[in-house]
């Protein structure tokens, strides 16, 4: 994620958050990347057939606003960059929907 930006990666739920500005942009799950969505990027994974990131919950599968990313971006810096970038703008819309009106 170097072509990206710096990044810090916290524990959390037997996984890890990865941040940028402190803002979760993507999350770690049993060596997987998924990257965060929303109606303006989600089709770009839906398009690659990319799964989005399921855990259990009283015995339910939930699914989360992240997708797995594509793996060329494991291999091309430019490309992960470009992916990261988008999940990073949603996260962004995200912050800013969750801030309390004054």
């Amino acid at each position: 994620m170097s072509g990206f930006g710096p990044v810090t990666i916290r524990s959390m739920f037997g996984g890890a958050g990865i941040y940028c500005d402190g803002l979760m942009f993507a999350l770690l799950d049993d060596e997987v990347i998924y990257l965060k969505v929303d109606d303006s990027n989600k089709p770009d994974f839906v398009a690659e057939n990319l799964p989005p990131f399921t855990y259990g919950k009283g015995g339910k599968k939930m699914e989360m606003a992240y997708f797995r990313i594509p793996e060329r971006c494991l291999d091309d810096m430019d490309e992960m960059a470009i992916w990261c970038r988008k999940a990073f703008d949603v996260a962004l819309k995200t912050a800013v929907k969750k801030k309390p009106k004054k």
